[in-house]
């Protein structure tokens, strides 16, 4: 198993751009299949009316295929929001830790990982959005569907904020040897109602 640990800085500026948003209802789309230029023009223009982050922009005869769901956008702290209709997260790829290359017999080692930085990245998001209304791990027996059904499943610890129109969930993977999780780290996102 191999670890990378950096630290929590991107995550930081991360969290600080997404507690400024008050009320996440503005930025929810319509809860549908739809996907293509039309879907990510609305989106482009329901986030761009409610925040000041900028969308990524399309290069000299790019267009936006068919298949796209989702747009980025850059917050004036310089952090990448990736926003779908129902789903907001950060692109921090160089933030925290993180366990890859897990073999079955590194399956104890990436919990014990997961353990010792998971409170430095619960600490972090109650700094900007004060105590979760929700926080669990694996070790309850009802964790995988207590919050709500299935929000446990696959995770080691879940702690879950609740804001007018989302939810913020900050949460780690569950190592497994069958079948094998290869990496592992903590992370959060931001449902949109």
């Amino acid at each position: 198993m191999k670890t990378q640990d950096r630290p929590l800085d991107q995550d930081d500026l991360a969290l600080a751009d997404l507690a400024e948003i008050q009320d996440w209802t503005v930025l929810a789309g319509p809860d549908g299949d739809e996907s293509g230029p039309e879907v990510v023009r609305a989106l482009v223009h329901r986030v761009m009316a409610r925040t000041s982050w900028q969308p990524w922009p399309l290069q000299p005869g790019e267009t936006i295929g068919d298949e796209m769901v989702s747009w980025g956008f850059v917050t004036p702290r310089r952090t990448t929001m990736i926003v779908f209709d129902g789903l907001v997260f950060a692109d921090c790829p160089d933030s925290g830790w993180s366990a890859y290359e897990i073999g079955p017999d590194d399956i104890g080692a990436a919990e014990a990982g997961l353990d010792a930085h998971w409170p430095d990245h619960l600490a972090l998001v109650t700094k900007y959005f004060g105590q979760p209304d929700y926080i669990s791990d694996d070790s309850n027996p009802d964790f995988d569907d207590e919050w709500a059904p299935g929000a446990g499943a696959d995770h080691r610890h879940l702690a879950v904020w609740m804001r007018p129109g989302a939810e913020l969930r900050l949460y780690s993977m569950r190592p497994s040897k069958d079948p094998l999780t290869t990496a592992v780290g903590v992370g959060y996102a931001v449902y949109l109602d």
